[in-house]
């Protein structure tokens, strides 16, 4: 399996987790120029950017540590264009999540970094 099936296949598994802790999945994969969010989600009335992360073993930090300073950057100016292009305002709640796959092991990490 190449890395982008891989990707989309833990995507999936992320989404049916969230689901089943009451998230409503709104967007998949959403992309601009300035990058990419693998999940855009709603949790209550907060709208939350989800970043998936697998790693086969928590070797050197395992999934949650792949999510450095430099992606939550990225992600930020994603979510910030992803607020703008959908007519929200800076005044809509949102956080960043980060779901973490080591093996067979998944945990949530809500408001896992602030926005950059």
């Amino acid at each position: 399996m190449n890395n982008r099936a891989k990707g989309t296949y833990y995507e999936g598994v992320a989404s049916e987790y969230l689901c089943s802790q009451g998230f409503r999945i709104l967007e998949r994969n959403y992309r601009c120029r300035m990058g990419e969010i693998d999940l855009v989600c709603k949790d209550g009335s907060c709208l939350v950017f989800v970043e998936v992360k697998y790693r086969t073993t928590q070797h050197q930090g395992g999934a949650f540590m792949a999510v450095d300073k430099k992606k939550q950057h990225r992600i930020s100016r994603v979510a910030a264009y992803y607020l703008l292009e959908h007519g929200l305002g800076e005044w809509t709640p949102c956080r960043f999540d980060v779901v973490a796959i080591d093996g067979d092991e998944i945990a949530l990490v809500r408001n896992a970094f602030e926005y950059c």
